[in-house]
């Protein structure tokens, strides 16, 4: 007899337990208080300069967690997006519950837009990822060398390879250098790591220029081009589907980009915005995004690794966010010079 109530008192100790770990998974995302609040509120509005599909799967995995919280997306490439923010924001109109942008000098300017936010694993994240406490990297993207299998049978492995003269002329891709931040980061780390004459040397193959990255993996998929830089999110989920192509990090070491993402004052939902941060900049949600969006992380311990990435061998390259402001114009006016590129 009382053998059988203390297994069925174990059964219901485990099936609490088991009920429980949802929950106490939840609050690692924040306060029973904020979510609640949050899951009243219902939605949010995301501006972001992301990509339109990964920010898709971002926001289902956020919606298995939390299913009562609907997330609208309003997606815009970086330029527009900021100016659609400052428009608003002067209007007395601004939407967004959150802003997400990929250049960090874009978002600077306009702090004072936004709330002071801090996500519960705060401390975790590498200082040298935050140009203010109102801003967080929700995601922090890294550049590879994409190709095409079927055209390349033999691939370039650094970024070197990319300057020689048999891989050229017009096989190689190129976004240019005003597209944005992530690819001012690229830029900057060409001319300071590899050195002032790498522009030259590689611009010297005559690469094909594209207006943004989307373009440019949609080309290499369809065989346009056999190779090229390329953001390493960018490339992945079409690897995944199926297509024929291949990344490599390179020795030379591989320029990193943080966004910005912030909550603005105006959030008609605060409380499921700061939800979604809180989620996304969790190891669950950074996990997420570098296991199956090809994302790093600016935690200071990396849960995963991207597929093809040994840190133990690949070097990550920030860069010095004092020069990135003051070097932009000159350099990518260089940039364009070198390659030809009129705006």
């Amino acid at each position: 007899m009382y053998g059988k109530i203390a297994a069925l008192g174990v059964v219901a100790g485990l099936s609490l337990a088991l009920g429980a770990a949802p929950a106490l998974a939840e609050e690692s995302f924040g306060s029973p208080e904020l979510i609640a609040a949050a899951k009243a509120e219902g939605k949010l509005v995301l501006y972001t300069a992301n990509y339109a599909e990964v920010e898709q799967d971002v926001i289902k995995e956020f919606n298995k967690r939390f299913p009562e919280i609907k997330v609208e997306m309003i997606r815009a490439p970086g330029g527009q997006l900021i100016t659609r923010v400052r428009t608003e924001a002067a209007a007395g109109k601004l939407i967004a519950d959150i802003v997400d942008h990929s250049d960090r000098a874009l978002m600077l300017p306009m702090a004072d837009l936004f709330q002071d936010y801090a996500p519960p694993n705060a401390a975790d994240y590498d200082p040298a990822s935050l140009v203010s406490p109102k801003f967080w990297p929700r995601a922090t993207v890294v550049w590879s060398i994409a190709y095409n299998t079927e055209l390349e049978k033999n691939p370039p492995k650094s970024w070197m390879d990319l300057c020689k003269p048999e891989y050229g002329p017009k096989k190689i891709g190129q976004v240019i250098a005003p597209s944005g931040g992530t690819t001012w980061t690229r830029i900057m780390f060409e001319r300071q790591v590899l050195g002032e004459d790498y522009w030259a040397k590689q611009a010297a193959t005559h690469p094909i220029l594209y207006p943004s990255g989307a373009p440019m993996s949609d080309a290499l998929v369809r065989g346009e081009i056999g190779m090229g830089p390329l953001l390493y999110n960018a490339v992945y989920p079409k690897q995944k589907e199926g297509a024929p192509v291949k990344m490599v990090f390179p020795p030379e070491g591989v320029p990193a980009n943080p966004y910005a993402t912030g909550i603005p004052k105006t959030a008609v939902h605060p409380n499921a915005a700061k939800l979604y941060l809180n989620w996304c900049l969790s190891k669950e949600g950074q996990t997420f995004m570098i296991r199956e969006q090809g994302n790093l992380t600016s935690l200071k311990v990396s849960p995963v690794y991207p597929e093809g990435f040994d840190p133990k061998i690949v070097k990550v390259w920030y860069p010095n966010f004092d020069q990135y402001v003051k070097l932009h114009g000159a350099w990518v006016a260089d940039w364009d010079k070198t390659y030809g590129y009129r705006q």
